[in-house]
């Protein structure tokens, strides 16, 4: 059986224009989401790893500024008080005390120091042998004024999230700990919204595709994720990716 959801609130505001010219991650190996300061002296070469993740071409990665780090005598240009907030909930989610960076999660399913690109590759492959990689098929596409993301069947539920980045961005850090770098970062999480809900049936959620506010954004990602009972980020059964020419 199909299943519509029809939203009637505009959440892909961005994605309008980024849909006409358009690069895509529609079979991705997994997700890799990045927990990430300027003002941490340890998270540079994550960013790189993250930054060379991205150019493989088949894994989502997405960089998530926190703010924890501000204090240190330079305030993250991208950092937010959401992009903290669902770290300390995969934490929870995880059974760990606290949050660092530079930390990476896997597929919502896996956490470590997110430094070593080749433990980061290593942990998507195994992630998939195990069954543990994105098993359930999603993918957009533009019907005249509409948005319409496709999932696949699967078993379990999960919320369907649209997650907003700037694809990449230089900063020159003029203080704190990295003071006199220049960083490249990549898939810069500008925005999380919640737009619908999926059962384990064949599910299609149907947004507006017109623009009715500007984003600081430039992409979007599509994840399929469950939650534990307290709303915890968990598991990611599936996800895509389209970034704007």
């Amino acid at each position: 059986m199909l299943k519509q959801t029809i939203i009637s609130a505009a959440v892909l505001a961005a994605f309008a224009a980024a849909t006409a010219h358009a690069d895509k991650i529609e079979k991705p190996l997994g997700v890799v989401e990045l927990f990430t300061s300027q003002g941490c002296s340890s998270c540079p070469p994550a960013d790189k790893a993250a930054a060379a993740l991205a150019d493989d071409g088949d894994v989502i990665v997405l960089s998530y500024h926190v703010d924890y780090w501000n204090y240190l005598g330079w305030t993250d240009t991208m950092s937010s008080p959401e992009n903290t907030k669902r770290q300390y909930d995969y934490s929870a989610a995880m059974g760990r005390s606290g949050v660092y960076t530079p930390q990476a999660v896997v597929n919502g399913r896996a956490e470590m120091v997110g430094t070593s690109l080749d433990k980061l590759r290593a942990t998507l492959t195994d992630l998939k042998s195990d069954d543990k990689g994105l098993t359930v098929p999603v993918s957009l596409r533009k019907s005249g004024d509409e948005v319409i993301i496709d999932i696949g069947s699967g078993k379990g539920k999960a919320d369907v999230l649209v997650v907003y980045f700037k694809s990449r961005e230089q900063v020159a850090i003029k203080d704190g700990e990295n003071e006199g770098r220049t960083i490249d970062y990549r898939n810069i999480v500008t925005d999380v919204q919640t737009v619908g809900m999926w059962h384990g049936e064949a599910t299609k959620v149907t947004l507006p595709a017109r623009v009715l506010e500007p984003r600081e954004s430039d992409g979007c990602a599509i994840l399929l994720q469950a939650t534990d009972a307290d709303g915890n980020p968990g598991a990611i059964f599936g996800a895509t990716m389209v970034t704007a020419d």
